[in-house]
């Protein structure tokens, strides 16, 4: 997932409610969540779900390369007699649980790993080098996985289907857009996704309605000038100049021409130009990325990105190109979940953590791809707490460093499950109706 600030949680004062549009809620929705955390914490079944994350935790592969990690989830739906269809997407995978008629829910997890080296010194490190499940995608394989079996061992008492979504390339190459374009998720009325956060201890859940991660995209721009001597100025062209006064300007596009109210940034994150003192270079360049909370915004941003540089570049006698890589680095959209969907979930998250145990967190400017599903269909994502207070000192998502406490697997195997069973119990035609 490609964010990494800290977040600050704030407790969710939590009211009863009875039956809402998406789903059970009471003794019903309690039992069901009881039954599903009690199962996946079977000494059997919770050394399964520890041994198949360390698996995958040993060989991670990068974006649209998962083909060891595909086939480990292909053996186990084998083992679990759930169908699936792949590839999709060259290496994602799509199962199915249930009756296999409408209504369809979905389950989607990351597979893909970061080009980070592993400095944790344990039993089941990286064995390859360079490469790191930094941002804890094995777990939520793992634990989509752990739904899978769950919802295998309850296939006959579903209202409907349940897609399990194994998704590739989330880490800046948008999967999520090419699973889609698959047509991975066709008529799939409504998906959920959960990601780890060390941010937050092991037992806790947050989020929030509405807009909760950034839309972002990146750009790269090479101004082109006139090289010549220091000494001989009125000769040259200078790019530098150009670049610098470009990169001021683009810091008073947030403060001078977007509504407060909505969160957008501009940053540059590098410049290169010539390496003489006193030679001025015939090229610069410079890139970085924008973010919005809005779609509408990020749009903005890019049209007034292009305008500025190239004008800035007018000024100083040079021309600029600018690319926003959109279709290598595809723009992701701001990730918005859906009021409905989020009470739907909140709700059951409460009958598996408990109600003080649900959290409602800040809009984070980080991205996240599935903010395409969330484009496409009504959509909730979820922060699932994987920290052991115990263990000082913490390091965040895509840190060499970090280390997920395992016992976060049966609590987001049975809470994808819970979530899925229940959406289903309210949207699905039982037996005897159909």
């Amino acid at each position: 997932m490609a964010w990494l600030c800290l977040l600050t949680v704030i407790a969710i004062s939590c009211v009863s409610r009875g039956e809402t549009e998406h789903g059970p809620s009471g003794p019903d929705l309690d039992s069901l969540a009881r039954h599903l955390l009690e199962s996946a914490k079977e000494p059997e079944f919770f050394d399964w779900l520890k041994r198949v994350r360390r698996r995958i935790h040993e060989y991670p592969e990068l974006a649209f390369e998962e083909h060891e990690t595909g086939r480990l989830i292909m053996s186990e739906l084998d083992s679990l007699g759930i169908d699936y269809s792949w590839p999709i997407a060259k290496t994602g995978i799509v199962a199915s649980v249930g009756s296999g008629v409408e209504p369809w829910f979905g389950l989607r997890a990351d597979m893909d790993a970061l080009p980070i080296q592993e400095m944790v010194e344990w039993e089941h490190k990286s064995k390859y080098l360079g490469k790191m499940h930094a941002c804890g995608h094995d777990v939520h394989v793992t634990m989509l996985l752990g739904a899978a079996k769950l919802l295998q061992r309850k296939r006959h008492d579903l209202k409907g289907t349940v897609k399990l979504v194994f998704q590739p390339g989330e880490e800046s190459y948008a999967g999520a857009y090419h699973m889609i374009q698959a047509g991975a998720v066709d008529n799939v009325r409504a998906i959920f996704a959960l990601h780890v956060i060390v941010d937050l201890p092991t037992g806790t859940i947050g989020s929030r309605p509405g807009p909760i991660l950034a839309g972002s995209a990146r750009f790269r721009v090479e101004i082109q000038g006139k090289t010549g001597h220091a000494a001989q100025l009125h000769t040259t062209r200078d790019p530098v100049l150009a670049a610098s006064f470009s990169i001021l300007a683009l810091q008073q596009l947030v403060s001078q021409e977007m509504n407060p109210l909505y969160p957008n940034v501009v940053s540059i994150g590098f410049i290169q130009a010539g390496q003489a003192a006193n030679i001025i270079p015939e090229t610069v360049t410079f890139g970085g990325t924008f973010r919005s909370m809005t779609n509408e915004g990020l749009s903005y941003l890019q049209q007034r990105i292009k305008q500025v540089i190239e004008a800035q570049a007018t000024v100083h006698r040079c021309t600029a190109t600018i690319d926003f890589f959109e279709e290598k680095l595809r723009p992701y959209p701001a990730t918005i979940n859906d009021e409905s969907l989020y009470e739907h979930v909140k709700k059951v998250g409460e009958s598996v953590v408990g109600k003080s145990n649900m959290l409602v967190i800040p809009m984070n400017m980080g991205a996240e791809d599935f903010s395409f599903f969330a484009n496409k269909m009504p959509a909730a994502f979820f922060m699932i707490g994987a920290n052991n207070e115990t263990r000082k000192p913490i390091y965040g998502v895509h840190s060499p460093h970090l280390v997920i406490d395992e016992d976060v697997l049966p609590i987001g195997a049975a809470f994808h499950a819970a979530v899925a069973i229940s959406y289903l119990d309210n949207h699905g035609v039982t037996k005897a109706q159909s």
